[in-house]
């Protein structure tokens, strides 16, 4: 049987991976010196608070090739056929992680690059994970997951610019006049990438800018829809009731884990559709 593994910026709820047996591969990230691993010691909430009181971005670090070559023979020594699904390889350095992994226990996986970030990616994981325990081989897996990668549609709402200053990417001036103006930034993934999409003043344009988006994006009715927060739930739900009704899918909610929420930064959310 085809087995699922993925690593720990997929942001899939805990459920989902008990319930699929999906095998995870965290990533770590370091706060002000001390260094912690995704999802195992450190979980998206505490991850928020401390970020918040950070004078200095977190910084996040992928797997080591070892920690996913040991998953990929303990998969393979129980039967299985390891197929591995990770970040996009422009986002992160964990997918040459898997791939050495892959080399070091002779090429018995199968690695994807999901081209994608948190639910983007979390939902491929899920769709293989789906297929694969309804027996479906290797080959229509695949050809899902492709499909799928090519299709999806990524918005990145950002409520605050605070971790893009820490960041560098805008200096203290321009961020309190940003602040001041009550401005904030739309970003959407293009081909395995974060770029600007939209700049947009106060909370109400703020909404309204995104439910034309996502209207203009016409996302197919029926298919897997996913939102992540970073301590934002109020409007996650209420993205997701919207998208619930109006295109009759299911929608998956959770938590921003440290790999994308040092980015997001506080109100941040991401949409994949």
């Amino acid at each position: 049987m085809i087995k699922i593994i993925t690593d720990s910026s997929c942001d899939l709820p805990d459920e989902l991976i008990k319930k699929y047996e999906i095998r995870t591969v965290p990533l770590s990230v370091e706060i002000e010196g001390v260094r912690y691993t995704e999802r195992i010691d450190i979980t998206p909430e505490q991850f928020w608070e401390k970020m918040k009181r950070a004078r200095s971005l977190p910084k996040t670090s992928q797997p080591s090739p070892a920690l996913f070559a040991e998953v990929f023979k303990k998969v393979t020594k129980e039967g299985h056929v390891p197929l591995c699904i990770t970040i996009s390889s422009k986002l992160s350095g964990t997918y040459q992680s898997a791939m050495l992994g892959n080399e070091l226990v002779g090429k018995k996986a199968v690695v994807f690059d999901s081209l994608a970030g948190s639910l983007a990616h979390g939902i491929q994981v899920l769709m293989a994970a789906r297929l694969a325990t309804a027996g479906k081989k290797m080959k229509e897996i695949f050809e899902a997951l492709e499909k799928y990668r090519e299709s999806v549609k990524i918005i990145i709402p950002l409520d605050t610019l605070e971790n893009i200053i820490k960041g560098g990417r805008l200096n203290r001036v321009q961020g309190t006049v940003a602040k001041l103006l009550n401005i904030k930034v739309i970003l959407h993934g293009v081909k395995g990438e974060v770029k600007m999409l939209k700049k947009v003043r106060g909370k109400k344009r703020f909404r309204e800018a995104i439910l034309k988006i996502i209207n203009g994006l016409n996302p197919e009715p029926g298919r897997i829809f996913g939102i992540t927060h970073v301590n934002n739930i109020e409007d996650a739900n209420y993205f997701k009731e919207i998208l619930e009704k109006q295109f009759n899918s299911e929608v998956i909610v959770n938590g921003m884990g440290p790999t994308f929420a040092t980015y997001a930064g506080p109100g941040g959310l991401i949409l994949a559709l």
